[in-house]
């Protein structure tokens, strides 16, 4: 299994990127990918490409995939903002099969204003499609690590 974090460049210098949280602590599980708008990369579009790749990513629409079908989950990290860019500007995240968790608390995230009702931060997301993926002990470290930065 293997979650790509496709990541707005102005998130690399953020104190407040709660991807970075889950890159060191997750046995490899998560990798991160710089988004370009010009040049994607290559091996995510490939995945893509062939329906081996879900987007977790909702356009106010149920989503058709199932999670527990796709081995490599693709993140936008990034603000909001961002994150609808990035969609917005990448054609092949749109012919990405898409899945919107659901869960039943909103976001505990305090560090960043103008969160979406219902919207989850980055890690939140990893935490969950963690949970998903039967990967409860990595899930729990995580949560455990985002509680101690969200403190």
């Amino acid at each position: 299994m293997k979650i790509f974090l496709l990541t707005h460049e102005r998130e690399l210098h953020r104190a407040t990127n709660t991807g970075s949280l889950a890159i060191d602590d997750s046995n490899e599980i998560v990798e991160r990918i710089l988004w370009e708008r010009v040049t994607p990369n290559k091996g995510l579009t490939k995945l893509i490409e062939n329906n081996e790749a879900l987007l977790l990513y909702s356009k106010g629409e149920s989503s058709s995939a199932i999670i527990e079908e796709y081995e490599n989950i693709v993140i936008i990290d990034g603000t909001w903002q961002e994150s609808q860019k990035i969609f917005n500007q990448s054609s092949y995240l749109k012919n990405a099969p898409q899945f919107t968790l659901k869960t039943p608390n909103d976001s505990s995230y305090k560090l960043r204003g103008n969160q979406p009702k219902g919207g989850l931060c980055t890690i939140e997301c990893i935490i969950e499609v963690l949970r998903i993926k039967g990967q409860n002990k990595i899930a729990s470290e995580l949560a455990l690590k985002f509680e101690q930065f969200n403190g």
